[in-house]
């Protein structure tokens, strides 16, 4: 099987030749610029580019030398823009190695070591503390009230890093002829490779009223102030459809797969209960997926950290192909009782190896007995696509991505 059949397989529930791997084809199933340059050095590869595509989460595009080394199967579209050397620039990460972020990228480093983001309004939008490996939000547009009408949302949106600091390639949105630009670059990159395209939309719900209300208010809106939560969902609705609109239109006949994101869980449960879900944000989760099955060829991918087993069957209803990362370390989340009840319905893309305990902390020989299970549980009968459980962070020693790798390389279907 070719990379795009092996993936493309699995997501569909037929068992592929192999185990299928994402590495960075999501801003949430890469790797860490520290770690990436760790792994690098142990493998004596010399030269590149450590390439900061997410400056928020400081995530970098794997090179292909290494997707081709590991045999990655997928890839993500928003790196066929900024490909030049003049659009980035060296940095230092917290590690003291070296980086590049993109050039429109300027953080102010402040007398005491912190790195700071302005908006083009002077308004403080993140800020690093020094030793960090992470931008935090700090305006919240919507923090003191809701407005009366919105028509300065899209202006309140862009003062959220998650806007203001996006990756690529909504990072070259606002550019002339931007769809078409997007569609003959990700067609000569399909042409130029077998791996699986995915691209991310982002369509967050929930999360975009945690990022312009904060996420205490917001949770105590749902309950409080719930005409004041559907209002805004709404507003947000109409704005991502017509995202949506142009991205079936540009490249719905080209890409694979299209990530949404909306994090409905912690470690320990649901952000809000299973009613409070059907009642605010279902039959909108179910109007996005509507929309791209019905005006495109794509699977949809749902990124959603924590606990979130209440409201799987809801998500199978909404339409989502694919379920992202599977945090096995929250509650209810067993990946043998996941597998059991929701294996035939849904894509797990991730739960290959728990990045909090494991990953990081344990030897390079209990890495790979652990990920070796978790292909066991997952793999059966497909509807798997490996990645650890969310992206690989700084503290990951080089050896124990290597002996994640290798134990999916000599996983036996």
């Amino acid at each position: 099987m070719t990379s795009r059949e092996r993936v493309m397989a699995s997501v569909n529930h037929k068992q592929p030749d192999r185990v299928p791997l994402d590495l960075g084809a999501t801003p949430s199933s890469g790797i860490s610029a520290i770690a990436y340059n760790g792994l690098k050095k142990h493998l004596g590869m010399e030269g590149g580019h450590t390439r900061i595509f997410d400056v928020v989460q400081q995530v970098v595009y794997p090179e292909i030398e290494i997707m081709d080394h590991f045999g990655v199967d997928t890839i993500d579209i928003g790196r066929v823009f900024n490909t030049e050397d003049s659009d980035w620039y060296d940095t230092t990460v917290a590690d003291g190695t070296t980086a590049q972020y993109p050039v429109w990228f300027k953080p102010q480093k402040q007398p005491n070591g912190d790195y700071l983001v302005f908006d083009k309004e002077g308004t403080q939008i993140a800020r690093m503390p020094v030793g960090a490996t992470f931008f935090d939000q700090t305006c919240f547009p919507y923090l003191d009230e809701y407005p009366d009408d919105y028509s300065d949302l899209d202006h309140a949106m862009g003062k959220v890093l998650w806007s203001a600091l996006v990756h690529s390639p909504w990072d070259h949105s606002g550019d002339k002829d931007f769809w078409k630009e997007l569609r003959t670059r990700t067609l000569k990159l399909r042409e130029s490779t077998d791996r699986a395209l995915v691209i991310t939309c982002g369509c967050n719900l929930f999360e975009w009223g945690t990022f312009l209300r904060r996420i205490d208010n917001f949770l105590m809106d749902i309950y409080s102030e719930p005409e004041e939560v559907d209002a805004l969902v709404e507003q947000l609705m109409e704005r991502h459809l017509e995202t949506l609109k142009n991205v079936c239109e540009s490249v719905g006949d080209i890409v694979d797969i299209l990530r949404f994101g909306d994090d409905l869980g912690m470690d320990t449960g649901m952000f809000m209960s299973r009613e409070k879900y059907q009642e605010h944000f279902k039959k909108h989760h179910t109007k996005l997926n509507e929309y791209v099955h019905t005006h495109s060829k794509m699977k949809t991918f749902l990124h959603s950290c924590g606990s979130i087993y209440p409201i799987i069957p809801d998500l199978i209803d909404a339409g989502y192909d694919i379920l992202n990362p599977i945090q096995t370390t929250a509650r209810q989340m067993d990946p043998e009782v996941l597998k059991r009840e929701f294996g035939k319905d849904i894509t797990f893309w991730g739960g290959g190896c728990n990045t909090r305990t494991v990953l990081n902390r344990s030897t390079p020989q209990e890495v790979y007995d652990y990920t070796r299970r978790m292909i066991d549980i997952f793999m059966k009968d497909g509807g798997f696509v490996f990645n650890q459980e969310h992206n690989i962070m700084p503290d990951v020693p080089a050896e124990n991505i290597v002996a994640m790798y290798k134990a999916v390389a000599d996983a036996k279907l």
